[in-house]
């Protein structure tokens, strides 16, 4: 079951990356919101693919301390990834107010909690 939340959370996280690039969301982020846009969006989109990379490396490494801290890692962002979201939906540049991009940070906050609870009843 928890290899099965953490795939799940995982999904969410890359979809919403995906989504946030329709909502320019590199206007919110402090040194991303500094440069000009066409470099803060071609960067913020490249930054990604080592990111997520390193992500499901890790997360799939030999060492089993490593891969099992890197999904324990991941989850906790979920959380935290959501409740920034959730302090940030006044701000002037927000734009994820469609259902699509509320359940992909929101659903991926309540995955990244249940993926704990499993791995406490484990």
């Amino acid at each position: 079951m928890t290899t099965f939340l953490f795939y799940l959370g995982f999904a969410t996280l890359v979809t919403h990356e995906m989504d946030a690039i329709t909502h320019k969301e590199w206007r919110l982020l402090y040194f991303f919101r500094t440069l000009p846009e066409d470099i803060a969006s071609t960067l913020f989109v490249g930054v990604h693919v080592p990111l997520f990379a390193a992500l499901m490396g890790l997360a799939h490494y030999e060492v089993t301390i490593v891969a099992q801290g890197t999904k324990s890692a991941i989850a906790l962002f979920l959380i935290i990834h959501a409740t920034l979201h959730k302090r940030l939906e006044q701000h002037p540049q927000y734009r994820f107010h469609s259902l699509l991009s509320r359940s992909l940070i929101y659903g991926g906050g309540g995955l990244g909690l249940l993926y704990f609870i499993a791995i406490a009843i484990e």
